[in-house]
């Protein structure tokens, strides 16, 4: 296991565009995401690459405010973004459509810490409960889109 390494799918019994729908909504993340306690742009631009803003996080007594730049965006398929701040890294959402009825989304991320988190034994211990928190914050995602 690669430090600060996670990748996680759900499967969500919805069509690719609502599932799509809902993702593309960055602004939106917070309303699904557990650890995100804001979104705040940099620019008027919300969807696509060149796309910036802060996404303040909260886990337990950890708080940070990661700058985030959309450098992938290929509607209906895929959403990368980098890290910078605290942490830095890379992150990725991409959808796949077993069927037309079903989407899986996979949520990839790739996290280095500073050395006051820990460095590389801190991303390697928070890996878990990274994986918790995001599994969850899928369910929410999936919730939302189906109105469950």
């Amino acid at each position: 296991m690669t430090p600060g390494h996670v990748t996680i799918s759900i499967t969500i019994d919805a069509p690719l565009d609502e599932v799509w729908d809902e993702l593309e909504r960055i602004e939106d993340h917070v309303d699904w995401m557990a650890d995100a306690e804001s979104i705040d742009f940099h620019t008027e631009q919300r969807r696509g690459i060149g796309t910036k803003f802060t996404c303040r996080t909260k886990i337990g007594p950890l708080r940070t405010a990661d700058v985030m730049t959309i450098d992938a965006w290929e509607d209906h398929k895929a959403i990368g973004v980098t890290h910078a701040g605290a942490v830095t890294g890379s992150g990725q959402f991409t959808l796949d459509a077993p069927s037309p009825t079903t989407t899986v989304v996979t949520w990839d991320e790739q996290l280095s810490f500073p050395w006051y988190f820990g460095g590389a034994l801190g991303a390697l211990a928070a890996s878990p409960v990274f994986r918790w928190i995001w599994s969850r914050n899928l369910v929410r995602l999936r919730d939302r889109v189906t109105g469950a």
